[in-house]
């Protein structure tokens, strides 16, 4: 994964907010190496942290698939299928074209590392504007360290890259290879 951002996407409401989101759906944006995770990897993930077969009650928390290319699209229609074949259900995950993504405000930014004060204490100093601290790779990547994604050997061979102290790079470390 390269990066992150969560967001508004899907509607045609000008200038979406969390207070204001309209015909929008939260989202996440993910831009990430093809080299290191396909897409269809990114697809599997995002199958299986949801059930696809539960009716969203709004269109904010709406199961889609935002793609980008004829490529993606097909994909995204091909493991829809593979989940409808496993489903006890009907999938109702809408797969549309991406269009217009509005990032979140900043406090929606980076959710698990916002609430761990001793690091976002050092990601702010890094980086003391929202913006900058929204497109960090090394943000994203703590992130979803955080959040249970990424393995102990993974992130040993990434915890140097990361800007974070040396203190911060064992807490981390502690968190995700001994689970405390």
């Amino acid at each position: 994964m390269v990066r992150t951002r969560v967001g508004y996407a899907g509607g045609t409401t000008e200038n979406p907010t969390y207070a204001n989101i309209g015909d929008h759906s939260e989202t996440i944006q993910i831009e990430y190496d093809p080299s290191q995770v396909s897409y269809e990897q990114l697809l599997d993930v995002f199958w299986s942290s949801h059930n696809p077969t539960r009716r969203s009650w709004s269109r904010q928390y709406a199961s889609i698939i935002f793609y980008h290319d004829e490529e993606q699209r097909r994909l995204a229609e091909e493991t829809k299928e593979r989940q409808a074949a496993r489903a006890q259900g009907e999938i109702l995950t809408e797969i549309v074209p991406a269009g217009e993504f509005t990032p979140a405000e900043a406090y929606h930014q980076k959710y698990r590392l916002r609430q761990s004060p001793a690091f976002m204490g050092e990601f702010s100093a890094i980086y003391p504007h929202d913006d900058d601290f929204a497109a960090s790779t090394s943000a994203a990547r703590v992130n979803g360290y955080l959040g249970g994604h990424g393995t102990c050997e993974g992130l040993r061979g990434e915890v140097d890259s990361l800007g974070l102290s040396a203190e911060g790079g064992e807490r981390l470390l502690e968190i995700v290879c001994k689970g405390g």
